[in-house]
């Protein structure tokens, strides 16, 4: 893969945790304060989901699940996110949904080939394993759920004009080696990636990427 290609983002999700008793362990999360997202409780299956406070990640406990200590991760396309990974050589499962509702495994056949068949948002799903077994499930989140999302604080303005600073110095460089470009196109993917948590010089290679788009 050229080191210029974006990648498919991938972005932690969901950890599965085993528990001995639900309702103990979800009054123990909501005494901590955690949200909670839901409680969804069909026939042998029960399964509880709860975030931290500002956790862009949340954890699902209950029965009826696929195992417990599966790691998913939340992509915008499944289907691309599955040729990267067999791009990089993985052995990646084909794309399936669970018929009984994601991660229900109470049902005959828990798992049906093919993308959800109402294309609905968390319902399409691929798999693949490492080398030591540790489980990764891809689920596509195209819109998330009404209340799945924190409210993002304001930056303040002495933070916001610091950050500015910053990156007009980065962007110095970039400026004196290449030719004429709006300087804005820089800036954001710049400003966009250090306020995602990246250091400045991952946020300066994801501008240069992005220029490299344009």
């Amino acid at each position: 893969m050229s080191e210029s290609k974006a990648q498919v983002d991938m972005k932690l999700e969901v950890v599965l945790l085993k528990v001995t008793d639900i309702d103990r362990a979800k009054a123990f999360y909501e005494k901590l304060g955690w949200r909670v997202d839901a409680d969804i409780a069909r026939g042998d299956f029960r399964g509880v989901q709860v975030t931290p406070h500002n956790s862009e990640a949340s954890i699902i406990f209950g029965k009826g699940l696929i195992p417990a200590h599966s790691l998913i991760l939340a992509v915008k396309d499944i289907d691309a996110a599955r040729n990267e990974l067999l791009a990089h050589g993985v052995d990646v499962s084909e794309v399936f949904h669970f018929p009984a509702g994601p991660f229900n495994i109470t049902v005959e056949n828990p798992r049906a080939s093919g993308r959800d068949p109402e294309s609905r948002s968390y319902f399409s799903f691929v798999s693949f394993e490492d080398p030591d077994g540790n489980s990764w499930v891809l689920q596509e989140i195209t819109t998330r759920f009404p209340g799945r999302e924190w409210k993002k604080e304001a930056t303040d303005v002495a933070t916001l004009a610091e950050l500015l600073h910053e990156t007009s110095e980065h962007h110095d460089h970039y400026e004196k080696t290449h030719g004429k470009h709006n300087w804005w196109d820089w800036y954001a993917p710049y400003l966009s990636a250090r306020q995602s948590g990246s250091s400045p010089e991952d946020a300066t290679a994801a501008a240069d990427r992005y220029m490299e788009t344009k």
